[in-house]
């Protein structure tokens, strides 16, 4: 088998999707070392203006008009609305994306998210291009910005989002359940007390992890303050990934707590925190949310934003491995109930077992490499 040229693509420096495309090149990379992988931002890559501006947009919408993202997200009469501008967009992208191809003669291209996948798609129609095109979702629930009839396999996290995208046409021979690809070191062992000790933490008191994602976003201020009431004398690791204002602002607080609080920014250890922690509470991303459920770590989410948060909630919480919690001034209660009921601890860990996939990204590997 000659060495795979492979162009993976996401949107987006610090996300999932990124995450994604990362976890995918290092498994293909335990298969096949001598290959050549092109990891790109194809928003940065195509409009780098813009990806700036909408970025900024998005990030004000979710926080101040969450409503309205939520009308935008998946919405039949928007999809429809936006064919037209969609279509003249990818077209106008076309001839820079038949630069990069020209110049890096790829076997395969895998994308992570649908911007960069409906792109592709067009660009094989446009010149009449047989490249095959892979679309990996990483969220519970597949809309409909990700269907086209050039793509040639679809990656879904279960067999309940290949099902939805049967629905939404897509044909069953083109889809794969395979999970969402994380970082493989997730389902290394680890030694607890060693994590304990780097970490200056007390192995029999109950650790509780925090997390607002890759960009430190959610009431995480609300829920430490929260915790407060707890009745357990907890220790509390709080990651504010990019957010530094976050970050500054916990740290001038934290002097006030009466809890054993931590902080952290962007790390790259968060599957030692989940190892040791008895919960976490964070946003439900796509790839964390895989990550935890590889670990069966019962997971919390308050308040998660429309669009793909609700829906991966929805998903967790109707397998019973998750629990929502809709105002975040009550999540103390939550904690202390699961801390106190290690039945339904338990029965949340199973949960999370039984839809888990961490053989992920090895799997999709795999068949990357046998296209």
């Amino acid at each position: 088998m000659h060495p795979k040229r492979i162009i993976l693509m996401y949107i987006s420096e610090v996300s999932g999707h990124r995450s994604a495309t990362l976890a995918i090149e290092k498994a293909i990379k335990v298969f096949q070392p001598q290959s050549e992988i092109l990891n790109i931002n194809a928003f940065n890559y195509t409009n780098p203006i813009s990806e700036k501006v909408i970025n900024r947009i998005y990030m004000e919408v979710i926080k101040y008009t969450p409503k309205l993202w939520d009308y935008l997200y998946d919405n039949p009469k928007v999809v429809k609305s936006l064919e037209k501008i969609k279509s003249n967009i990818h077209k106008s992208n076309s001839p820079k994306l038949k630069k990069l191809f020209d110049k890096f003669n790829p076997d395969l291209v895998v994308c992570t998210q649908a911007y960069p996948c409906g792109m592709v798609a067009d660009y094989k129609k446009t010149y009449n291009v047989d490249l095959p095109l892979v679309a990996v979702l990483t969220d519970y629930i597949p809309h409909a910005y990700w269907v086209y009839d050039t793509v040639n396999y679809y990656i879904t996290p279960t067999e309940d989002v290949s099902l939805r995208l049967e629905k939404k046409g897509v044909e069953k021979c083109k889809i794969k359940s395979l999970g969402i690809p994380f970082d493989h070191k997730f389902n290394q062992k680890l030694n607890s007390d060693e994590i304990y000790h780097k970490l200056k933490l007390n192995p029999y008191k109950p650790v509780v992890l925090i997390m607002g994602g890759g960009q430190g976003l959610g009431p995480v201020k609300t829920i430490v303050k929260s915790l407060e009431k707890s009745e357990h004398d907890l220790q509390e690791l709080i990651v504010t990934g990019t957010n530094k204002k976050l970050f500054r602002s916990l740290k001038r607080k934290i002097k006030h707590y009466k809890k054993d609080i931590r902080i952290f920014g962007f790390v790259q250890n968060i599957h030692e925190l989940m190892h040791i922690s008895k919960v976490i509470i964070s946003k439900p991303g796509g790839v964390t949310t895989a990550e935890v459920l590889s670990m069966k770590l019962p997971m919390v989410i308050v308040k998660p934003i429309p669009g793909q948060e609700i829906n991966n909630t929805n998903f967790l919480t109707f397998k019973g491995a998750a629990i929502k919690v809709d105002e975040p001034k009550e999540v103390y209660q939550v904690i202390d109930e699961l801390l106190e009921d290690k039945t339904k601890l338990e029965l949340l860990k199973q949960a999370a077992g039984q839809i888990a996939k961490p053989d992920a990204s090895m799997d999709i590997a795999k068949l990357l490499l046998s296209l």
